[in-house]
């Protein structure tokens, strides 16, 4: 990461991070799949309700897990071994604390919090019953996602790649053995998923365990280490809460769709899927943006961390044009995949036509803030990332959204938030950037 080629280097990092997610999202796809031709609409909307929720419970978590990474990163580049494997531990433990918080939660507020999303009444018990399902699989997400992000840290993005391959086949073989089979319906998927998540937060753990290196990972020493905690925290937490809030106005865009009754809902349920697809393959470029930024700050190449983030540039606009294009070309074909109906693919395709050819704009809006977290800045990028987005859903959905009330126009909100974002977070970025080309020379010229 910190010597020779750049791009090369990026795509071997980044291209087996965007298989992973990809395919995370094909073996999800299946429960969409498998649900909505098996099961029918009410069925594939009460899955699809859950996914903006789940994601406001678990991204907090996550995005710590992004500061777990860039301190790993950061310690394992500079060579500083005690650093790195206190960094480990502490991280695998938070994990796991936060994994049982959100099973406890889930249980506790699924229904409650379905209802305050206007979640119709011919779709709330089964939404209720898939929720608290999935949230029993918290720990082991907690624990995969923050072992994989030690590993991305030291620059192995093709272990969890196998690991996801293993979990997923048996997610996707379990979901059409306990839906078509057992006729499980949403219950069948719920558990498919909890059983491939505990697979492959075995997986990621025994690789962790079995290595010789300062990443190792010993259940004696687990336990959290305030110190680290704390930069894991500076830059995790704005990272999460970002994340979070940004998903919280996912929620509002999610009640308004409901608003339209259990077809739009399986439309918005079939596009968003499609959608998670173009959005995994560019924030598999930011990841490799703020990996390997944060490890030539460890080591005070500042020059070359600019060519990180031009090169990542031209990574992200190209991935996010080619698969831009693709989706808006092959959309109804793409749609019908998920379901037969046509009023509900008419339904995705109004959501699909604003958003992909314009999504070049939320990759770049999500680089520059992964190339300041890098760098150990974190707040800044959220509160500008939180106005940028989530104010200006706020406002379209509350005060422009009822004067047009249309699904076209409430989707107009996505490409309008990311390009006022973009355009706040390069002001950021040009200020921080400065500032910190002057520390790190005066640091490393000492």
């Amino acid at each position: 990461m910190c010597n020779g080629s750049i791009m090369d280097k990026l795509i071997s990092f980044a291209l087996p991070l965007m298989i992973s997610s990809i395919l995370q999202l094909m073996f999800n796809a299946v429960d969409i799949i498998v649900i909505g031709r098996f099961s029918g609409s009410q069925s594939l909307a009460a899955v699809g309700s859950t996914t903006a929720l789940i994601a406001v419970f678990t991204n907090l978590f996550i995005g710590i897990s992004l500061g777990a990474n860039v301190l790993a990163a950061r310690f394992y580049a500079a060579g500083r071994h005690k650093e790195m494997s206190e960094t480990v531990h502490t991280a695998i433990t938070l994990a796991l604390i936060s994994g049982i918080l959100m099973a406890v939660i889930g249980q506790l507020f699924a229904r409650s919090a379905l209802e305050l999303m206007a979640t119709p009444d011919d779709v709330i018990n089964l939404s209720s019953l898939y929720l608290r399902i999935y949230f029993l699989g918290m720990p082991f997400f907690m624990l995969y996602n923050y072992g994989a992000a030690i590993l991305r840290a030291v620059g192995d993005t093709k272990r969890p790649l196998f690991f996801l391959i293993i979990s997923g086949s048996v997610n996707a073989i379990l979901n059409l053995l306990l839906v078509i089979v057992f006729h499980l319906d949403v219950a069948g998927v719920a558990i498919s998923t909890v059983i491939a998540q505990m697979i492959s937060c075995t997986l990621v753990l025994t690789c962790l365990y079995r290595s010789d290196s300062s990443y190792q990972l010993r259940f004696s020493k687990l336990k959290i280490q305030p110190l680290y905690m704390k930069q894991i925290f500076q830059v995790g937490v704005p990272a999460g809460i970002q994340s979070t809030v940004i998903n919280f106005s996912n929620v509002l865009l999610q009640s308004s769709v409901n608003s339209f009754g259990s077809t739009a809902m399986a439309g918005y349920t079939a596009a968003n899927n499609i959608f998670g697809f173009m959005y995994v393959s560019v924030n598999a470029v930011t990841q490799a943006c703020m990996s390997f930024t944060s490890q030539n700050y460890g080591v005070g190449k500042y020059k070359r961390m600019d060519r990180v983030l031009r090169d990542c540039m031209i990574l992200s606009i190209s991935v996010s044009l080619i698969m831009g294009i693709l989706v808006y070309v092959f959309g109804p074909e793409l749609l019908h995949i998920y379901t037969s109906e046509e009023d509900v693919i008419q339904c995705g395709m109004e959501i699909l036509t604003y958003t992909t050819l314009t999504y070049f704009f939320c990759g770049l809006m999500d680089l520059f803030p992964g190339a300041l977290r890098g760098m150990g800045h974190s707040t800044v990028p959220m509160i500008l990332s939180i106005v940028g987005t989530v104010g200006l859903r706020i406002v379209w959905i509350f005060l422009l959204f009822p004067h047009n009330r249309s699904l076209d126009f409430l989707f107009i909100s996505y490409p309008a938030s990311w390009i006022i974002t973009f355009i706040m977070q390069i002001i950021c970025f040009y200020f921080v950037r400065k500032k910190v080309h002057r520390e790190l020379k005066a640091h490393f010229a000492v």
